[in-house]
């Protein structure tokens, strides 16, 4: 065993972008949706509701994604006390989200330019389907009308029209749009009530603003989606249980026709720091062994003497210490080198974190 210490310039860092699909069984596009009777009707089920990519566990049923309905007054929820009017499901998860996106109990929710909403639906993307954020431009989602006479509507966020994106504190946000792949079908893609939501990558979280699902049609041009419209909320009443995180998916899972495939794509993102060593063997040094084979037991010299000035090693580990001599890692190579006097190795090793 030979030591060495490395130099400033042996260690480089670098940082790749790696992208992959968030369905479970590594679907590019989610196509079937169901939800559990059991969770509905249990304790979460007046704040959300599960979304599964099969009907039973037998399946390998995973939930994919939630659904949450929430209003700043409290509507479309039964109240938690009667005594205390607009204090409910709803309006817990309006405040939630609040908190989470706007980090501020006396912020509202603005979405496109000026728009001012105070309902949405929250679409969270299950924690276990990616491993850092998603990936913006990726998202598309396909919602059915409420009228046959009226087309479905395309959701995209608009990565692509804009240079730099939204930003609550550290967090970005990207403004949903009516089109596909990060670009608008049209303009500038808002309906008449700002812009269809909000799309979160950082926290995988998309806010749909419900004002905006509710018109008839979307702002302007002659994109696929004019004149789309899905009325998903109107009629909000208080101390009422209207079931909305249903109608939403109801929406969702009735896509048909030409859009009954790729109705729900979105892929994730992850930033992988590599610090890469490189380990350099000169000519002159690594040629002598410890090795019993090379080295005496007994009194510590060659055994043969031609590997005095003609030795010959073949490296097959390296090992990377500390300054106080203790094994931080090990890296193996694919197959032994030679070293030797008239050879020199350098040996790129790559640590992944």
């Amino acid at each position: 065993m030979a030591f060495k210490r490395f130099d400033p310039e042996d260690f480089v860092i670098s940082a790749d972008t790696v992208t992959s699909t968030v369905w479970s069984g590594y679907q590019p596009s989610l196509d079937s949706f169901h939800t559990s009777s059991v969770q509905k009707e249990g304790t979460s089920g007046p704040y959300y509701l599960n979304v599964y990519q099969t009907a039973s566990s037998v399946d390998g049923s995973e939930i994919q994604f939630s659904i949450a309905f929430a209003d700043s007054t409290g509507r479309g929820s039964v109240d938690f006390d009667a005594a205390v009017p607009g204090n409910s499901p709803s309006r817990t998860n309006y405040g939630q989200y609040r908190t989470l996106v706007l980090e501020d109990e006396n912020a509202k929710f603005v979405f496109g330019s000026s728009y001012s909403g105070s309902y949405f639906y929250a679409i969270s993307i299950e924690r276990a389907r990616y491993k850092e954020k998603l990936f913006p431009g990726s998202f598309n989602l396909v919602l059915s009308s409420s009228n046959a006479n009226l087309a479905a509507l395309h959701l995209t966020d608009d990565s692509n029209e804009v240079t730099i994106p939204t930003y609550y504190g550290t967090q970005r946000a990207f403004q949903i749009i009516s089109g596909s792949n990060g670009s608008a079908y049209a303009g500038n893609g808002y309906s008449y009530s700002g812009s269809y939501g909000l799309f979160l990558p950082d926290i995988s979280t998309i806010l749909l603003n419900g004002a905006a699902l509710d018109d008839s049609k979307t702002a302007g041009g002659t994109g696929t989606d004019d004149g789309a419209g899905i009325s998903l909320s109107t009629g909000l009443t208080a101390n009422s249980n209207q079931d909305n995180p249903t109608k939403l998916f109801t929406h969702i899972s009735a896509s048909s026709g030409d859009v009954n495939s790729n109705i729900f794509k979105l892929n994730s993102q992850e930033t992988i720091t590599s610090d890469f060593v490189f380990v350099r063997a000169r000519n002159s040094e690594f040629n002598y062994s410890e090795n019993p084979s090379f080295i005496s037991g007994s009194t510590g010299e060659v055994i043969y003497s031609y590997f005095i000035d003609s030795p010959q090693t073949f490296p097959t580990t390296v090992g990377m210490y500390n300054n106080s001599n203790e094994l931080l890692a090990v890296a193996k190579l694919s197959r032994p080198i030679i070293k030797d006097f008239t050879k020199e190795a350098l040996i790129r090793v790559k640590l992944d974190f």
